[in-house]
């Protein structure tokens, strides 16, 4: 027993509502304004940013963390001059020099002390430069205080280019 009136009928039921979604889903998608179209864009960018960003702040902790190491260390000096050779800029260090030599402090840690701990917290990135904040923590645990600095670094190198406090 066939049936070709009901599968034609069917068959003409699937088509007019493949036709009338195919319609519905055409207009919705003309009825979107621009600046949805756009959002996603934004917000791949955003995520691609803070990938960045999150990628120096890693670089800025390794070398903080080997830096107070080495500064703690009783024979650390070569080290610490090591460590900045490989993870600062020339122009950084030049002036880091002038620094330590107007404020007799060390120009890494703003500081003639050693810091107890430190945080590291990925800022943001643009212009082939990315920030990050340093937090050192200076004192016992049940009184801490905190320094805070601003870290650049330079995207296409990695290096440090800036440390402000």
């Amino acid at each position: 027993m066939t049936r070709p009136s009901t599968t034609r009928h069917l068959r003409g039921r699937r088509i007019i509502g493949r036709t009338l979604l195919a319609a519905a889903l055409l207009t919705a998608v003309a009825a979107v304004p621009a600046a949805a179209a756009v959002a996603p864009q934004r917000a791949s960018a955003a995520a691609a940013r803070d990938d960045v960003s999150e990628a120096e702040a890693q670089e800025v902790a390794h070398f903080y963390g080997a830096y107070l190491d080495a500064v703690a260390a009783e024979d650390g000096g070569d080290l610490a001059t090591a460590l900045r050779g490989f993870y600062l800029t020339p122009e950084l260090r030049q002036e880091l020099r002038a620094w330590e030599k107007a404020n007799h402090a060390d120009g890494v840690l703003r500081a003639q002390d050693v810091p107890a701990a430190f945080r590291v917290t990925a800022g943001d990135s643009g212009a082939g430069h990315a920030w990050t904040h340093v937090r050192l923590t200076w004192g016992s645990v049940a009184h801490p205080t905190y320094t805070n600095l601003t870290v650049q670094s330079e995207l296409g190198t990695g290096k440090i280019s800036g440390i402000r406090g």
